[in-house]
């Protein structure tokens, strides 16, 4: 139950065009659906802007299908994160309409149009292309939830110039979301150059002492630029939403 589905229905209870029983009807599933292995959060676009988006990690493709059609019954928009291609094969069968992102390893499957909400630019900012597929997941979230996204890719600290080069794109975005793995230090970079919100995304991406991130985690955190944000390691979706909820108008 979207908020333009909700509005209609109010409007046509107005207007006479649907009795009591047909509104309880399309009220019976708010603002959650039960189903044998989840419960369905259908009021989530409603108090967020935003409908559930499904975790596709741990999941089988028939639970993500039953959870995708009952969404697009409801007419919403739907995301789905951490998808690897052989899921989304069986998924695409059941669902053709779903467009995969195999960097990303996302699926979207668009009911409606996507509306631009967004009041300026969300720029994704990696370091390496390494870091890509967190990158790429952080730029399907944000540009699902109606924002205008730009990229700029491989220009991490060991060949600083390269970010320097496009500052004019840098200069010019209403939040970034920088992405990084090894040291982590990009995000402070950025950080120290623009006066809007940086969101930092550390990565598992790097050699023995980078634990996984938690050396980069760390790094992030501890960043000496004010205005800097760290969301957790590889969580592109996090930044994303973040970003989004902050571009907003």
């Amino acid at each position: 139950m979207n908020i333009e589905k909700l509005k209609k229905l109010i409007g046509n209870i107005k207007k006479g065009k649907i009795d009591t029983i047909q509104a309880l009807d399309a009220l019976k599933t708010l603002p959650f659906e039960e189903m044998e292995f989840a419960t369905l959060d259908t009021h989530r676009s409603l108090r967020q802007g935003f409908p559930e988006v499904i975790l596709g990690q741990g999941k089988n493709h028939l639970q993500i299908v039953k959870i995708v059609k009952s969404m697009r019954a409801k007419k919403e928009n739907i995301l789905v994160t951490r998808v690897d291609e052989d899921k989304a094969r069986s998924i695409k069968r059941a669902v053709p309409q779903t467009v995969y992102n195999k960097i990303a390893r996302t699926l979207f499957i668009q009911s409606h149009p996507v509306k631009a909400i967004g009041k300026g630019t969300i720029l994704v900012i990696c370091a390496g292309t390494s870091d890509m597929p967190v990158a790429e997941e952080a730029a399907v979230t944000a540009e699902s939830m109606g924002n205008k996204v730009e990229k700029l890719y491989d220009v991490g600290v060991a060949g600083i110039h390269r970010l320097f080069h496009k500052k004019e794109k840098i200069f010019a975005a209403n939040v970034l979301i920088v992405v990084a793995g090894m040291e982590g230090a990009l995000p402070s970079v950025v950080g120290g150059l623009v006066s809007r919100p940086v969101i930092a995304v550390p990565t598992s991406i790097g050699y023995g002492a980078n634990l996984g991130g938690l050396t980069t985690l760390l790094a992030m955190l501890n960043s000496c630029a004010a205005g800097v944000t760290v969301v957790n390691i590889d969580n592109g979706f996090g930044a994303g939403y973040a970003a989004s909820l902050i571009n907003r108008d």
